[in-house]
């Protein structure tokens, strides 16, 4: 391993470091991914000490814990996601047929599309929606007709509300600051100190990157990852209460 990374580990960066150049060299964005939440903070983490910052993870819609990396030269104003070259693809199937993130994770692979072509699988009764790299989206259409032993039929695009996935578990709790360990402490229902203790150690994640920083600020928006206990989003932060705390709501992923 060089420079604490694991040979795939160094590779991703490798490829990150490639958009990041190959957009400053062409003027043109440049995509990689899709990515996991782990080597998401290594991408941001990766472009930051090239010193660069017009980059974007996205992944289709706003809870995705999939995202690709898109880098993006000066003049494209700010990142747009609609700029992003994925999709997604609407699964449809009789309601009383049973199917699971692993059927279609299964039989996707099968058919012989990588991981990284693949983002979120959104799993509902019915419909499901998975969202891809749009290079992918005419095989997918023409290639996939069953999932497992279900027959399914595949169209571009995906309908509002999205199905839910795996679902959220709601939380909602009183916090004294916007700091992250009072946020971590809230979402795992620990104390102050064991959550510091948590991030000091590493075990925290903050919109993918690892911070060690247990005064950090947390706003509304963030995703959080907490080794050992779950990953969040956090839905607010506030108003104050007549007491001068903070009010707090977030999600956790099921």
């Amino acid at each position: 391993m060089a420079g604490g990374l694991s040979a795939g580990d160094a590779l991703l960066e490798a490829k990150i470091l490639d958009a990041v150049r190959l957009c400053e060299k062409t003027y043109q964005p440049r995509f990689a991914g899709f990515l996991d939440e782990r080597e998401a903070g290594i991408a941001q983490r990766a472009a930051r000490r090239e010193g660069f910052s017009r980059f974007l993870l996205w992944g289709g819609h706003e809870d995705a814990e999939r995202v690709m990396f898109g880098a993006f030269p000066d003049y494209y104003g700010d990142p747009e996601p609609s700029e992003f070259p994925l999709c997604a693809v609407t699964v449809r199937y009789r309601a009383c047929d049973s199917l699971t993130h692993r059927d279609f994770l299964g039989s996707f692979l099968a058919a012989g599309i990588t991981r990284a072509s693949l983002g979120d699988i959104l799993v509902g009764e019915g419909r499901s929606v998975v969202f891809v790299r749009e290079e992918i989206a005419d095989f997918l259409l023409g290639q996939i007709s069953k999932i497992g032993r279900v027959g399914v039929k595949l169209s571009r695009g995906a309908e509002e509300p999205l199905p839910q996935g795996r679902g959220f578990q709601h939380i909602s709790a009183v916090i004294a600051s916007s700091r992250l360990d009072c946020a971590v402490a809230a979402c795992c229902g620990l104390s102050r100190e064991k959550a510091a203790s948590l991030i000091n150690s590493g075990a925290v994640l903050l919109c993918h990157e690892e911070i060690l920083s247990a005064s950090a600020p947390v706003a509304e928006g963030d995703k959080l990852s907490v080794r050992g206990k779950g990953r969040y989003v956090v839905d607010r932060v506030g108003p104050p209460t007549k007491k001068g705390r903070l009010s707090f709501q977030a999600r956790k992923y099921l």
